[in-house]
């Protein structure tokens, strides 16, 4: 079949076109090659088939949304080589102390922060050794402190350690035993398996049943919490990356989307999917006994809880004083987020109005000085002419080493996602070079009697499926194109789409497979595929009907979603000519 369409239609350049997509689109589908491999396929089938010159090909694969992303992870590298994220998740767990119900609030709020700066997999990644830490304590404290009581007798089955964090090397708190009885340790180690009334499938010891819905729980929120922190930022997924450049490339006279404008849309859906999503996994897996689980009272709280505050603590003692790497890193986050929402607020001029020269900088621009300014800055503190304190590590850090290096830098930038969001504007180029998308727009015209939030929401659902079994990147790179021609076809304000598709792509949460933050959580080895699919359902429904109730309300104002827009029918125009 290969060459098929092209040969059926020598001098069609739609047709060269959609076979160039389609060829793209299988391998991103089926995974034969790696997705960036995948995405260099419009680099030469479209100067061999004549759809577009191999300089004007070139030039899509490097835009100003890499530069933007260049330099947010100069950033994330920074809060990584310095344990930022690890203080701020331990800070964040000490004020919600050991109740279940607050922890994982806690964990799901903390997980979101970072996931708006970070990528969904860093996030999924730092975070979760740490809850793995936390698991082990919550249910290993309980047979510590019987053991306290019973000094020097056997361990029998039903007080137990659990080995939690000794899956797959993730790092985790250290397990210390009250007895340091070598034959009581022996003992400990060749006790007989899991007891039979214990339904579990998984290869953990679980004292109660509770204790495994805990696990459960916590594990599976933190790759919701990542996906809905994702959502918060237009830096937070690699989706709404693609999404930013590709409705800037296709609409450049349309300045209505950047960092501050999809904040104001999208952080009241974060906030309000965070809690509803809280309650469902609450309900799902503790009960509705909120009292209980979410007490902040110190009379309250049972042995093991305060053993397991205790433990979290002497945790985050053992990373001391907040050290100047920290300090600068944390600065540079703050201060970037600042010049991001007052480059353009919108109600009021910014600071871009200043320059004589309009339009010359972007969010990028601010995101790559900062950047490089981590590579100047030395992550020594000056000392000024002081002497050095006894209490300074003059051993582990050199005086003229950077806060970050190059491979730092190299080791956080996701490089396949850049060659993979570069293939996605070629093939975007090529169907609108080649007149494809305009014949994709009028097969769309039996969709023009439904009404808008219709059609909406079938591409929202249609997407959500579809990116539980393929990657989030290749679908929304797949579906863009497609969709801007609908929307101009059945004159809908292309973001009345494209928004809550981008939104609902991210909500692949259903399988293990969906995207890297679950498979991750999966690997841990506490919930089964069938957990994933039941609690990742409700995520889903709640994801999407809180994305078409926001499009419909506060969406509708901010971006003027009602009336089809002069940047849109100018785009048209020019296609159709």
């Amino acid at each position: 079949i290969h060459g098929l369409i092209p040969a059926l239609h020598p001098g069609l350049c739609e047709a060269s076109c959609a076979y160039v997509l389609i060829v793209t689109a299988v391998y991103w589908v089926s995974e034969a090659v790696p997705l960036g491999a995948a995405a260099l396929v419009p680099a030469f089938l479209y100067p061999l088939f004549g759809v577009m010159k191999s300089s004007e090909v070139a030039a899509e694969y490097f835009k100003n949304t890499t530069l933007l992303l260049m330099g947010v992870i100069c950033v994330a590298a920074s809060v990584e080589k310095w344990n930022l994220h690890k203080r701020i998740a331990l800070r964040m767990v000490i004020m919600a102390g050991a109740k279940p119900g607050m922890l994982l609030l806690c964990f799901m709020c903390c997980t979101t922060v970072l996931s708006m700066w970070l990528s969904n997999t860093s996030t999924t990644a730092m975070v979760m050794p740490i809850v793995e830490a936390v698991l082990q304590e919550l249910v290993n404290s309980e047979e510590e402190c019987e053991a306290m009581a019973t000094t020097g007798s056997a361990i029998t089955e039903e007080n137990k350690p659990i080995g939690l964090g000794e899956r797959n090397g993730q790092p985790s708190l250290e397990l210390i035993f009250i007895n340091e009885d070598p034959a009581q340790i022996a003992q400990i180690l060749v006790l007989p398996p899991e007891p039979p009334d214990l339904d579990l499938s998984t290869k953990y010891r679980y004292q109660t049943r509770h204790d495994h819905m805990v696990c459960k729980c916590l594990s599976l929120s933190i790759s919701y919490a990542a996906t809905i922190g994702g959502l918060t930022t237009i830096i937070g997924t690699s989706t709404s990356v693609i999404f930013l450049e590709h409705f800037n490339n296709q609409y450049p006279k349309a300045d209505v989307v950047n960092f501050g404008t999809w904040f104001l849309f999208s952080f009241p859906i974060s906030l309000i999917m965070l809690v509803l999503t809280w309650f469902w996994l609450h309900w799902l897996f503790l009960g509705c006994n909120f009292k209980e689980t979410c007490s902040v009272s110190k009379k309250k709280k049972t042995k093991r809880e305060e053993m397991s505050e205790r433990r979290i603590q002497e945790e985050y003692k053992k990373l001391g004083n907040v050290s100047y790497p920290e300090m600068v890193t944390g600065f540079f986050f703050i201060l970037m987020t600042l010049l991001w929402f007052t480059r353009e607020p919108g109600f009021v001029p910014g600071w871009s109005s200043f320059f004589e020269k309009k339009g010359y900088r972007t969010d990028a621009t601010v995101s790559v000085f900062l950047g490089f300014l981590l590579f100047l800055i030395p992550a020594k503190k000056p000392c000024f002419g002081k002497r050095k304190t006894d209490g300074e590590k003059s051993t582990d850090i050199n005086r003229l080493d950077p806060i970050i290096t190059w491979k730092d830098f190299q080791k956080t930038m996701p490089w396949e996602i850049v060659v993979l969001v570069g293939g996605g504007y070629a093939l975007a180029a090529g169907c609108k070079t080649s007149g494809l998308s305009t014949w994709i727009g009028r097969q769309m015209l039996s969709l023009s009697s439904l009404p808008y939030w219709a059609v909406t929401l079938l591409a929202c659902i249609l997407v959500s499926m579809v990116t539980e079994f393929v990657s989030n990147p290749a679908t929304i790179t797949i579906f863009l194109p497609i969709l801007c021609s609908m929307s101009e076809t059945l004159l809908i304000n292309p973001l009345y789409t494209l928004i809550p598709v981008t939104m609902c792509i991210s909500f692949a949460v259903m399988l293990p497979v969906g995207n890297p933050p679950n498979a991750i959580v999966f690997s841990y080895g506490h919930c089964q595929i069938k957990d994933m699919v039941k609690s990742g359902l409700g995520v889903n429904l709640i994801g999407l009907a809180v994305v078409m109730v926001a499009i419909n309300t506060w969406g509708i104002r901010l971006f003027q979603l009602n009336t089809f827009p002069e940047w849109a029918a100018v785009s048209n125009i020019t296609r159709q000519t």
